[in-house]
């Protein structure tokens, strides 16, 4: 119900209207009289009526002067204003306050009861007015972080947002700085939900009091901040919201910081921001990313890298698993240097891997080849090495059980072949592998090693020497330049005593005597 008040110094016209007029089916109340001006405005301030029904011609404070001092006070207040014949020129001057309604004197309980229901009507239209108004403000101000959301959006994506755009929203949403601004981009490692999203970017608003504007693009989060903070303060709070994060939602988060420039560039710190994070590939998951981290290389100072796919297939392919894993993570360190385009360093990686399968167990190339899927869509090079370690893991294991009869077969050959050859002043290395193997001789030089403990040249050495011994056992009498010429060591058999004394511990002369007197 709407409250209302009379005012009137003839106290019959106070009771008369106060008695005559039906206040509850007009759904008003009366609340109180006032014999004068004086009260009644002490009246309005204690009682707050929303109607005040008064005469004009009152002794202290008249009706005119009680207007003017309640409309300063109380605006929405309305008056009806009851007025002698002759008055109304008088009365007119109220108007002024928004004074509509003047009945003359005498008046009745009909003219009254009119005035108030057209008073009503224009209170409650009023009111409903305001309920939209405050409807549409509730609604905008929910709107407004939303609103200031997509601004920041446009101006980080748009082309041709400048500082003309910035210049109407600045005093649109009243934003008041002027200082550089710095961009910050979040990056949630694993599965993320919106929510995750959500909570980091409130994460960063509560810990970064710098704050001006944050939204979602895509799956990462973008904070704009005023450069106002010392650059170790600004990284300590980076690693708080990581670091709180990580602790309530037990998922690491990359961040990318741009460099400090002012706000009508938004869009190339953006463009920053996105490189910078591009570069976890090469850094790895988690922690914070800026442009001196990166680099600054542009793609003229991209790094030098030649690509040798059998430097790791020759290793793994002859089951050496210390090789393989020092030749791939040669590879891993060169790119990782290197810093190519994260494209062109996934081309590599996947032809070396692709390489690599053809050498596996065909048995389980199924499987290989969905590793290959994997890889493919893998962020990091740190992942993709692990990847690659597992894969050689297995393969150089496949090489080894099936090189293990194979290499034994082999060694056996190199064995019986310098049993006959050891006469052969020629034999080494090369020749047996070259010229009787059609094996490299590297590579049958370490399996020779690897199999009998022994360098290819020492094991003829010292076969050469043990030949001599059972030589001297059969027949004394054999002379020391015939024995050399005999076991490969040609016209020159000072160099055979000197093998002889190294292995034997004696010169041939002595051992021959030795073996000449236990005959007896």
């Amino acid at each position: 119900m709407y409250k209302v008040m009379l005012v009137d110094d003839e106290k019959i016209i106070l009771d008369g209207i106060s008695q005559m007029i039906d206040w509850a089916s007009l759904e008003t109340q009366l609340i109180g009289t006032a014999s004068n001006g004086v009260d009644a405005f002490e009246k309005v301030k204690e009682l707050q009526p929303d109607i005040v029904v008064s005469d004009i011609r009152m002794p202290g404070m008249d009706g005119l002067e009680l207007v003017a001092a309640v409309h300063r006070s109380y605006p929405s207040i309305r008056f009806v204003l009851l007025s002698g014949f002759g008055e109304f020129d008088y009365a007119s001057r109220a108007m002024q306050y928004g004074v509509k309604h003047y009945l003359l004197k005498p008046t009745n309980e009909n003219k009254i009861a009119e005035a108030l229901k057209e008073i009503l009507t224009e209170l409650e239209s009023d009111q409903q007015r305001e309920r939209f108004v405050s409807t549409i403000k509730q609604g905008l101000q929910k709107a407004i972080p939303h609103v200031k959301q997509q601004v920041l959006k446009e101006f980080v994506t748009n082309k041709t947002y400048g500082s003309r755009d910035w210049d109407y929203y600045r005093e649109l949403f009243q934003f008041e700085f002027e200082s550089p601004v710095r961009l910050l981009l979040f990056q949630l490692e694993g599965a993320v939900e919106f929510e995750h999203l959500f909570a980091i970017k409130n994460i960063a608003e509560d810990l970064l009091d710098t704050t001006l504007l944050s939204t979602t693009i895509g799956d990462h989060v973008l904070v704009l901040v005023e450069d106002t903070l010392e650059l170790s303060e600004l990284y300590r709070r980076i690693h708080d919201i990581r670091d709180t994060f990580l602790r309530y939602y037990k998922l690491d988060a990359t961040i990318a910081l741009s460099e400090p420039d002012g706000i009508t560039q938004a869009r190339s710190l953006y463009q920053e921001t996105l490189q910078s994070l591009n570069y976890r590939f090469y850094l790895g998951e988690g922690g914070l990313i800026t442009r001196k981290d990166t680099g600054a290389r542009g793609p003229e100072t991209t790094g030098h890298f030649d690509f040798e796919e059998e430097k790791l297939t020759m290793p793994v392919q002859s089951g050496h698993r210390e090789e393989a894993e020092q030749a791939l993570s040669q590879l891993m360190d060169e790119l990782m240097r290197a810093k190519l385009d994260i494209h062109v360093t996934k081309t590599y990686v996947i032809q070396q891997f692709v390489s690599l399968l053809r050498l596996g167990d065909p048995q389980q190339i199924n499987r290989y080849y969905g590793r290959l899927s994997e890889l493919v869509g893998m962020n990091t090079l740190q992942a993709i090495q692990e990847l690659l370690e597992n894969t050689v893991r297995e393969i150089v294991q496949y090489h080894y059980e099936r090189n293990v009869v194979k290499h034994t077969s082999i060694v056996r050959k190199v064995i019986d072949i310098v049993n006959e050859q050891l006469g052969n002043s020629e034999l080494s290395l090369n020749q047996v592998a070259g010229e009787m193997l059609y094996m490299n001789a590297d590579y049958l030089g370490k399996l020779f090693k690897k199999e009998t403990g022994e360098k290819f040249s020492n094991y003829v050495v010292k076969a050469r020497v043990k030949k001599a011994t059972e030589l001297w056992a059969a027949n004394p009498e054999i002379k020391i330049f015939e024995m050399a010429e005999m076991l490969g060591f040609g016209d020159n058999p000072q160099y055979f005593s000197q093998v002889f004394k190294k292995q034997m511990g004696c010169t041939p002369s002595e051992y021959a005597k030795q073996t000449d007197n236990s005959a007896f």
